[in-house]
């Protein structure tokens, strides 16, 4: 299992908290993952990381809503699979709830 978490840096919509606690479970975890700045960001130049990521067979991606996750990805030209990833958001959902659906 791939991980991708992003940081939501920029756009400041997920609570920092969340950010913070999950990014530090899933460090103390010991599982690899990768972390991004802000996928917003990645998507509005057109980074061309997002087409590694689409392709690289991540399959748990920890950032906010599910579709808009899909979207940045489909404006950045580089749209991800129909099937087989997961989004986990920490905009709406607890640390605790997304750490678990990772760590499964």
């Amino acid at each position: 299992m791939k991980i991708l978490y992003c940081n939501c840096t920029y756009a400041k919509v997920v609570p920092k908290d969340v950010k913070q606690d999950v990014l530090r479970q899933l460090s103390d975890s010991g599982r690899a993952f990768d972390a991004v700045a802000d996928l917003c960001d990645m998507s509005a130049r057109k980074d061309p990381a997002l087409k590694k990521i689409a392709d690289g067979g991540c399959t748990k991606i920890v950032a906010c809503y599910p579709r808009a996750v899909k979207w940045l990805f489909h404006a950045a030209g580089t749209p991800l699979p129909d099937e087989g990833i997961d989004v986990l958001n920490m905009r709406v959902d607890s640390a605790e709830h997304v750490v678990k659906e990772l760590l499964v």
